[in-house]
């Protein structure tokens, strides 16, 4: 019975998001095929963004609202791919490219930053996402077209200064991956390529943690003051954990919004951060211990709410606009009990 309560207690919200996810669904009366199709796409669209974030939390970094920061470069480097019509698949990798450079400059930034505020690092992440959000707003409703050049008209405002609201990727590297290869399962198209990038981060990831840098990470993340006590550099490990999450955020976001096909400039990234925590959160992950399957689990749980709520809402109170308010609040409401929980739990060791 103990060990029932255990299990009931560790994995609560999981069990509870699949229990709401099987109501919704039958409450929806969805097709099973477009529900299936649906979760399919969206498993290969968001799951990269959302294992960017395993490292910063097994480095004891917490939840990484600023990998944020990796969307923004990803969606800077997109821009000037759309100018330069780079086209398909060269495109995506010469906007990962980009996409990474810059994301291990912005990614050390924010680890020093992060060293700096130990114990502090969830809300001071999100901070750096505001604050870099605005330099990002600066850049391209100022700058481009006036300082940096821009050649593509069409997406510059009537001022010819500053991006429009929203940048067509279509005719250069919309769908790149995704059209590379397509098996096909009835009426459910299985984008493959983007899948086995998703493998191979999780077997980059695997391998990462039996490597040296591996167990730095994870030493790092149980107890700061042992690991430096046995010769580790705890800070520069945990720089290193926050670029490679803000390079993985980058790339993640290169292979959502060619899947998505337009860029909405100065909107695209804000959601991110907040959206890939919650599915990681829904899979079973804490603030001090993520995996790859609550990853995996997570993103089936959370994209299958998302999918469903709208045409819930609708039938239960003859508004779709329910649905979406209701997924909003769920996003919040995840994160709100996972820190809530990590307290409790925090002050149960301290007692």
């Amino acid at each position: 019975m103990e060990k029932l309560k255990k299990v009931l207690i560790s994995y609560a919200v999981p069990i509870f998001f699949s229990i709401l996810c099987v109501s919704a669904v039958l409450v929806a009366k969805i097709p099973p095929l477009f529900l299936a199709s649906e979760i399919v796409r969206r498993l290969s669209r968001n799951t990269f963004l959302v294992l960017s974030l395993i490292i910063p939390i097994v480095a004891g970094l917490g939840l990484n609202f600023g990998i944020v920061l990796g969307a923004m470069a990803a969606q800077a480097a997109l821009f000037f791919v759309v100018d330069w019509k780079i086209k398909g698949i060269p495109g995506v990798l010469v906007a990962c490219l980009m996409a990474s450079a810059i994301s291990v400059v912005l990614g050390w930034l924010a680890g020093l930053v992060l060293n700096k505020a130990k114990g502090r690092e969830m809300i001071t992440s999100m901070i750096l996402g505001f604050f870099a959000n605005g330099i990002y707003q600066l850049i391209f409703l100022f700058f481009v077209g006036s300082i940096i050049p821009y050649r593509t008209r069409q997406f510059l405002l009537p001022e010819g200064v500053g991006l429009r609201n929203m940048v067509d990727l279509y005719g250069t590297v919309a769908s790149a991956l995704n059209n590379a290869w397509v098996v096909r399962i009835g009426t459910i198209r299985v984008f493959i390529l983007p899948l086995l990038i998703v493998g191979v981060l999780c077997l980059f990831i695997t391998f990462l943690f039996k490597t040296k840098l591996g167990q730095d990470i994870r030493a790092v993340g149980q107890d700061m003051h042992i690991a430096e006590v046995a010769g580790i550099d705890v800070n520069k490990v945990r720089v290193i954990a926050i670029v490679i999450s803000t390079v993985l955020a980058a790339i993640g976001q290169v292979i959502y919004l060619q899947d998505i096909g337009t860029v909405n400039t100065y909107n695209s990234h804000e959601q991110i951060g907040l959206f890939s925590i919650a599915a990681l959160l829904v899979g079973g992950a804490t603030t001090r211990k993520a995996t790859i399957w609550n990853a995996i689990i997570g993103v089936l749980l959370f994209h299958t709410l998302f999918v469903v709520a709208p045409s819930a809402g609708n039938r239960l109170f003859g508004q779709p606009q329910v649905g979406e308010f209701f997924r909003e609040f769920l996003a919040y409401a995840v994160i709100a009990f996972a820190l809530a929980m990590h307290g409790w739990r925090t002050k149960r060791i301290l007692m």
